[in-house]
């Protein structure tokens, strides 16, 4: 008897979910007996474990990955252990990596995935399940798919509740301007949820300063190339008429300073980057917004690997532990600096088996 469950029997103080966490952790693929009734719980499997997101070329996406490399290496794998599906920013290759994946492993399998944009995820999410396979998503999905309505294979929604964030940004650059002027939106993927979210927390912001007048939003696609094109052609159009810059990403504001070269505009921008912190502190950017991506990484990747080995049930869980805000950190100039100290000078150490520590409750959706 492992010293675990022999101080656990003497003890009988620890919870459901860490003694199964730990079960699954230590004891391979035995048969257990459950100690809170019921019959046994069935032999625990080693599912395959895979990161499925749009490149590894960003900051933002190099974070969440090693958060999920983390993850697995708190279970004594290589890090190489965790597959990465790289869709490129094609739903299609996302859809069909994934499909892949399943059929290579025969659905033994444990996903984490942002779907690329809100429609792909509803396949996604059926294929696995389909498959008897376990996901969790984050970002993108449609407001009426919901993980309680696949049962214990989709096993959770994260996202994070940007429109309060992104507002907050705006308001910063409003003041910055004067309170008067035109501002441009450079925004990510029209249909996704977070591109959708930081526009509406800009028009919210307007609401306040009348004097300012949003000129255009166009979507740049997350990307720092298209970025800069976008703010060449708003510069060509409305030259000086624009007095600030509303940017949904920070690889996004790179593309822009590059378009501006020496001309000084205030900026905002979204992500928390290591680089776009230096650039807050160092007065390029006005504000940027952390998702603490390593975390959301690595608990997502928890949460389907768990429910996989039958750790936890995702069914009996409440409805806030199955679709929940992720956390946001608003950093700016006055506060850069200890917020780079904190998060990015050392990656902090999280228990993996906290599913739900950092998380802001559940996801509300408009009516």
């Amino acid at each position: 008897m492992s010293t675990f469950i022999k101080n656990f029997i003497e003890r009988e103080t620890i919870s459901r979910r860490h003694f199964l966490l730990a079960s699954a952790a230590g004891l391979g693929a035995a048969v257990l007996p459950n100690p809170f009734g019921g019959g046994a719980r069935a032999a625990l499997t080693d599912p395959a474990i895979a990161w499925s997101y749009r490149d590894r070329a960003s900051a933002y996406w190099n974070s969440v990955v090693s958060g999920g490399e983390a993850f697995v290496e708190s279970l004594g794998k290589p890090k190489s252990a965790l597959v990465s599906l790289i869709n490129e920013g094609s739903s299609e290759k996302s859809l069909a990596d994934i499909k892949a994946f399943l059929a290579k492993n025969n659905g033994n399998c444990a996903l984490a995935c942002d779907a690329n944009d809100s429609p792909n995820a509803r396949p996604i999410v059926e294929a696995v399940a389909a498959a008897g396979g376990y996901i969790s998503t984050i970002w993108n999905k449609t407001d009426d798919l919901h993980p309680w309505d696949f049962g214990d294979n989709y096993v959770s929604h994260m996202t994070w509740s940007d429109e309060k964030p992104a507002e907050e940004t705006a308001r910063i650059l409003f003041e910055a301007m004067g309170g008067e002027g035109g501002v441009v939106h450079l925004g990510g993927i029209a249909a996704n949820n977070p591109a959708v979210e930081r526009l509406n927390g800009l028009k919210n912001a307007l609401k306040d300063f009348p004097n300012i007048e949003l000129l255009d939003a166009q979507p740049a696609d997350w990307d720092t190339q298209k970025g800069a094109a976008l703010m060449s052609s708003f510069l060509t159009r409305y030259g000086d008429r624009i007095k600030g810059v509303h940017c949904a990403n920070d690889n996004i504001a790179y593309g822009v300073i590059e378009a501006l070269r020496a001309e000084g505009m205030p900026i905002v921008s979204y992500d928390g980057n290591p680089e776009a912190v230096q650039m807050v502190m160092d007065g390029q950017l006005l504000a940027t917004v952390f998702t603490n991506p390593h975390w959301g990484g690595g608990i997502t990747s928890a949460l389907a690997y768990h429910a996989a080995t039958g750790s936890f049930k995702p069914s009996e869980e409440p409805k806030e532990h199955r679709e929940f805000y992720g956390p946001t950190v608003l950093v700016s100039k006055k506060d850069a600096e200890e917020f780079k100290a904190k998060y990015l000078d050392s990656v902090p150490k999280y228990d993996w088996a906290d599913f739900w520590g950092p998380s802001n409750g559940q996801i509300q959706y408009r009516s």
